[in-house]
């Protein structure tokens, strides 16, 4: 799905939150690798899971014609700093909920982007009808939760020792979900 271009007036920071297009693809492959080097909040190690340019033009194509599917990045003086995706099931038992996560810049953390980027996922989700929307997030990541947990996500579980870092220590993983308001 597409929607219009936004201009957001933050507290510290103009930007645009878009759709993105197939020219955004080999920034948003080289944004991707730089984000995941910036935090241990991801999934991924830097260079892990690579999406190329051609991956990510696939994706946009895709997600621009799903009913149920969007992708959002955030645009500062036409640099992508971040981007969220929200994925709807394409299983007949899952039809009703979807999956999504948001990766920031670490240089853009605190100017609200999140935030908005969140807003915007779950003011699309009810309008697409999607009943239930997932999410994991690390625990230690607790700045994220209570963000999540402000928009009505509750903790539906805990997957103990879920994940090894580089130095060996282990972390929980929180699954958050959030129903939709009826």
């Amino acid at each position: 799905m597409i929607i219009e271009n936004k201009r957001i007036e933050g507290k510290s920071l103009t930007w645009i939150l878009r759709c993105p297009t197939k020219y955004d693809a080999i920034e948003l492959s080289k944004l991707r690798v730089k984000i995941d080097g910036e935090t241990e909040n991801l999934d991924r190690e830097s260079g892990e899971g690579l999406l190329t340019p051609e991956d990510f033009e696939k994706l946009i194509y895709e997600d621009s014609i799903a009913e149920k599917t969007i992708f959002l990045v955030a645009e500062v003086e036409g640099e992508i700093v971040g981007f969220t995706r929200c994925e709807g099931s394409k299983l007949s038992r899952f039809r009703h909920k979807a999956e999504f996560g948001i990766c920031i810049s670490k240089e853009y953390w605190g100017h609200g982007i999140g935030k908005v980027l969140l807003e915007n996922i779950l003011r699309w989700a009810d309008t697409v009808e999607i009943e239930k929307i997932s999410l994991t997030v690390v625990q230690t990541n607790t700045k994220a939760i209570q963000l999540y947990k402000r928009y009505g996500f509750v903790a539906e579980g805990l997957l103990i020792k879920d994940r090894i870092h580089k130095d060996g220590t282990y972390y929980n993983t929180v699954i958050m979900g959030r129903l939709l308001d009826k």
